[in-house]
This record gives C-alpha cells, sequence and structure tokens, in this order.
C-alpha cells in the first residue's frame, strides 16, 4: 500500500504473472523506524520487492510498533481464514534470510494454509492491544 497526500493507502499491484487465487497477503511497516536508516544494513527496497514476488503487498504507515522494526504482517487468504487462521506479526526481520523464509511461507499459503515455519517462531510476536492467539 503507497500512502497518499490524504493519509490513505493503496494497494500495490499483485504480479500479472500471477495465476490462481492469492494465497495470502503481506503488508510491509514503512515509516518512522520500518524501512528508515533507522534499521541500519537492511535493503528495505529489496526486501519489499522480494516479499511482493510471493504475494500482493501492502506498504503501510507506522504500525505503532517500533520497538520491533521491521514489522511483516502476513494476512491469511480466504482458505486460510475459513480454516481459522489470523494474521501474523513478524517484528526484526532485518536480514535477507530472514525475509526468504517469510517469503517461502507466504508462497507455500501462508497462516491456516501452510504450518508456520519453525525458523520463524523467531520473530512472531503479539503488538500491544492484542492477545497471543491459542
Amino acid at each position: 500500500m503507497r500512502a497518499t497526500p490524504t493519509g490513505r493507502t493503496t494497494d500495490d499491484a499483485w504480479p500479472a504473472k500471477a495465476t490462481g487465487p492469492v494465497p495470502c497477503r503481506v503488508v510491509v511497516c514503512r515509516d518512522c523506524c520500518c524501512g528508515s536508516p533507522k534499521v541500519a544494513g537492511v535493503d528495505h527496497a529489496a526486501q519489499t520487492e522480494r516479499l511482493r514476488a510471493a504475494a500482493p503487498v501492502r506498504v503501510s504507515d507506522c504500525l505503532d510498533v517500533c520497538d520491533q522494526a521491521n514489522v511483516i504482517v502476513v494476512q491469511p487468504s480466504g482458505e486460510g481464514r475459513a480454516a481459522g487462521a489470523r494474521p501474523v506479526w513478524l517484528g526484526l526481520v532485518n536480514d535477507p534470510d530472514a525475509t526468504e523464509d517469510v517469503a517461502a511461507w507466504v508462497g507455500a499459503g501462508g497462516p491456516g494454509v501452510a504450518p508456520l515455519p519453525e525458523i520463524l517462531d523467531l520473530y512472531v510476536f503479539s503488538p500491544p492491544g492484542r492477545r497471543a492467539a491459542g
């Protein structure tokens, strides 16, 4: 999602090569901390583009969990929601290997469709004001 002058956001286009149902959606935080030089050593644009190759990506303003920068939220597909899945919040996703792990999970179907890889347990968190699932 890209911010407009009114502060609203718009969806970025899913690659035209994609066919069939979209496995899930990804939201990346890109504002005051996430996606900024405050998180040094991360190619934020490359991270966003890599995730965009796996699923539709929305770019959001601050998600208000700056202590977890860079934040990625993986939203389940309709199939995933029907299976009871909820969005999964991932924080401190600051290296290419972590981005690849997220992209692979998203490509496999994401929440409710594909099991969360054990390595991603290291990144999962519950943002303030939300209760942990289960």
